[in-house]
């Protein structure tokens, strides 16, 4: 593949992923939009993201694995051509039936898309050097791409209708799937080999949607100690436990449980769901601190997330491959570690009449440097365990990771700062300060989760190999574990 050609190709891949990334926030800024217009109840209104969240993160895995067999660039394509027609669908929606039902059809092409990017991706630059600033390009369009989202969101909502949220995928997605035929490298896949693992197919599938059900849906709106909630999640974990008995006896496994024999690959995995779990309930709880507290509109919302985004884009595209190549993967995502946990732990000091210049510029510089500098390299960690045939299943384990840890994050932080902001309206304090005070406390939680995946960072990951070991004509120095 010439070089110009991977590099256009790259872009391509993450153009592709972006939509994706941004369908999972854009939504949000539309909520009250969609509402009004096609007569959503409040509690029904949930589902407009619940359906999508629950389709995405439950197929992420197997998608993944089905790259594998079938072939990588085979499921993207299948997967931009799901997306782009059920957003057309979304678009046309004109009852909530509709809308819900096309957006857990828009989940299911999510999935099969974005699971097999990451590993296209590696194997498309093997080379030290050039795989970490692709992958510091890919990781920039997936942790950024949720602001971006909220901005992008606002100014459609505002300027023209909530359908166009919508609608602007249909463009986007059919210039990436054109330019993905030409582009891409084809690969034919692995194969099945002695039979497809169905059971495991199955198994995977309904553990993982069940599981990101409960956390959306009972958890959030009963609580955790709720009678569901807790038979829901037994049956979940249950699946899951019967899938890796499974796998660890099935002649041609759906997922070989080999890949998390590398304590950087386990590890690495671990600490993107203890991040996100904290950053995606900071951003969830971070935007209503702004709408709530602050009275900023959706557009201001926006830009007040920008200098995150700008700064999260500049560290992962520019400067993440130079400091992975000179001090490791594993010391640049400690570092980054340590600089979101200060984002979090300034947020907790935001007051009710909080000025941006002092109180949350701040918070999103420290946000960005911090995501920019760890995340293209817990990305690195994550796919050194791949081989060739496994790279799709490293890459949609990678996106279950953050999917399941972002719903959960946001269920934890949301419930027990609403609790707590009840209190203390039910004791007679004032709203502002009751929200801000609940508010406080998910970022203190969230703090508490980055916290967590830095002490899993320092005790568990292990330093990759330097690119210049290796020697001529070998594999990668990241395509081997610690």
């Amino acid at each position: 593949m010439a070089e110009r050609n991977r590099w256009i190709a790259l872009y391509v891949l993450c153009v592709g992923m972006l939509m994706i990334v941004l369908d999972m926030t854009v939504v949000n800024v539309a909520l009250p939009s969609i509402q009004d217009d096609l007569g959503f109840s409040q509690s029904s209104l949930a589902w407009v993201i619940n359906a999508y969240l629950i389709a995405f993160g439950g197929l992420l895995l197997l998608s993944g694995r089905f790259g594998d067999i079938f072939g990588r660039k085979r499921m993207l394509m299948s997967g931009l051509a799901v997306f782009t027609l059920a957003s057309l669908l979304c678009g046309f929606a004109q009852s909530p039936e509709v809308l819900v039902g096309a957006r857990f059809v828009q989940g299911v092409g999510g999935a099969m898309t974005s699971a097999v990017i990451l590993g296209m991706i590696v194997t498309m630059f093997p080379e030290p050097r050039e795989q970490a600033k692709a992958i510091g390009v890919y990781a920039f369009v997936a942790s950024a791409g949720g602001s971006v989202g909220l901005l992008a969101g606002g100014i459609l909502t505002e300027s023209i209708n909530w359908h166009w949220i919508f609608f602007i995928n249909i463009p986007i997605g059919i210039v990436t799937a054109l330019a993905s035929v030409r582009l891409l490298p084809t690969d034919e896949g692995i194969g099945f080999g002695d039979g497809a693992d169905v059971a495991g197919a199955v198994l995977i599938t309904a553990s993982l949607m069940l599981g990101v059900y409960t956390i959306v849906e009972p958890a959030a709106k009963e609580g955790w100690g709720a009678a569901t909630t807790l038979v829901l999640s037994g049956i979940s974990l249950a699946l899951l436990v019967a899938f890796v008995v499974r796998e660890a006896t099935a002649r041609n496994p759906l997922v070989p449980l080999r890949i998390f024999r590398s304590r950087n690959v386990a590890g690495a995995n671990a600490i993107e769901a203890l991040t996100v779990s904290g950053m995606f309930g900071m951003f969830f709880l971070g935007t209503l601190y702004m709408e709530r507290v602050l009275g900023y509109d959706p557009l201001e919302i926006g830009l007040a997330f920008l200098p995150a985004t700008l700064t999260m884009g500049l560290m992962s595209v520019r400067y993440s491959e130079r400091l992975m190549m000179r001090f490791g993967a594993r010391a640049t995502v400690t570092a980054g570690l340590v600089l979101l946990l200060g984002a979090l732990a300034l947020f907790v000091r935001a007051p009710v009449d909080g000025d941006y210049v002092e109180h949350l510029l701040p918070v999103m510089l420290l946000l960005g440097i911090g995501a920019g500098t760890s995340f293209p390299g817990l990305m690195t960690l994550a796919m050194s365990g791949a081989t060739e045939r496994d790279a799709g299943l490293a890459s949609g384990l990678v996106n279950t990771t953050a999917q399941v840890g972002a719903a959960l994050g946001l269920a934890v932080l949301a419930t027990l700062s609403a609790t707590r902001t009840d209190n203390l309206i039910e004791g007679g304090r004032a709203t502002a300060s009751a929200l801000t005070s609940g508010y406080h406390l998910g970022f203190a939680i969230g703090a508490a989760l980055v916290l967590a995946a830095l002490v899993v960072a320092v005790t568990v990951l292990e330093r990759l190999p330097r690119p210049e070991a290796a020697p001529a004509g070998a594999e990668p120095a990241y395509s081997e574990a610690g």
